[in-house]
């Protein structure tokens, strides 16, 4: 970790005793880089006490996302303070660097959350339910007064068919039915990037969820798509749909289900480029899927998908 960071760090802890004894890179890193950081207070251990507190700090070293949206900083610090306000669970702003000023790179610092990321349940309808109530929890949210709203990352007006399907005939009316048949939504806050490697688990329990810099105000189904891709990649259809039953039943009235977001959130991400792996599941214990399975399972799910626009006479 940059030197520059860990003064930055003392400064906004504010206690002059303070110093940063380790720093570790947490798995899953991906699209930027963060490290647990440990710190100890010399003050406090040369009277014989503990002295060690942790944090986090997520330094955004991604130029290419930075270029997009250069207020990444100051986006994910304003939704971990809305979300400490509607007493979710995520981490606490501890302090933020927006500009890279004191660390060199945009910089956020929070909390430690307790808890690790389960890609491997013992009991999948129980740990779905639970993905399922944090999710819900977080639509439940106050949506009001937030500057940053949704986008599709995907160029809607030139949607087609991924140049590696088998079947483009399906997946060039599914691009055509996103291009004309946005549907009306009732905006919430809504988490962006909610998928299971971003949810910590105690025990059988979820005790938080990271990973906040593309909170926004949108449509609640924008998530339920974006966690479904994942649960149908991860673990086949069957995981997204019952996913989506028990998200329906504990978000009640307040949800109204459409196919249109899992579509849209299926087409945001892919290109021409056969679909791979996500490097950030390996970390997590997950190493038994290939290029060729995930290619598989996204065949199947958009099947699937077409096939509740017929049944739903959502289609026109």
């Amino acid at each position: 970790m940059p030197q520059r960071a860990n003064g930055w760090i003392v400064s906004v802890l504010g206690a002059g005793s303070l110093r940063v004894k380790e720093s570790q890179l947490l798995p899953g890193s991906t699209s930027s880089v963060l490290y647990r950081v440990t710190l100890e207070d010399e003050g406090e251990a040369d009277e014989g006490g503990a002295g060690v507190m942790e944090a986090v700090i997520r330094l955004y070293d991604n130029e290419s996302w930075l270029r997009m949206e250069p207020d990444l900083a100051q986006h994910e610090a304003a939704a971990l303070r809305r979300a400490k306000l509607a007493g979710l669970s995520a981490p606490r702003l501890l302090g933020a660097d927006p500009d890279g000023a004191a660390c060199g790179l945009p910089a956020v610092l929070m909390t430690l959350l307790p808890g690790r990321v389960n890609l491997k349940p013992r009991d999948m309808r129980s740990w779905l339910a639970g993905l399922a109530q944090a999710l819900a929890g977080i639509h439940a949210a106050p949506a009001e007064e937030f500057r940053w709203t949704h986008f599709p990352y995907s160029d809607i007006a030139n949607l087609r068919a991924p140049g590696w399907t088998r079947c483009p005939e399906s997946w060039s009316a599914a691009a055509d039915f996103v291009k004309r048949r946005r549907p009306t939504f009732v905006p919430r806050f809504i988490h962006r990037d909610f998928h299971p490697a971003n949810v910590l688990w105690s025990g059988d329990s979820v005790s938080g969820i990271v990973d906040w810099p593309n909170a926004c105000i949108g449509p609640a189904g924008a998530d339920v798509g974006h966690c479904r891709l994942n649960l149908a990649e991860l673990y086949g259809v069957e995981a997204a749909d019952l996913f989506l039953e028990l998200y329906a039943d504990v978000a009640g009235a307040q949800f109204s289900y459409h196919p249109y977001w899992d579509l849209l959130s299926l087409f945001d991400g892919l290109d021409d480029q056969p679909p791979q792996v996500y490097v950030g599941w390996s970390a997590f214990g997950v190493t038994d899927l290939t290029a060729e399975l995930i290619q598989e399972r996204l065949e199947h799910y958009q099947t699937s998908l077409m096939k509740r626009l017929e049944e739903d006479g959502k289609w026109e």
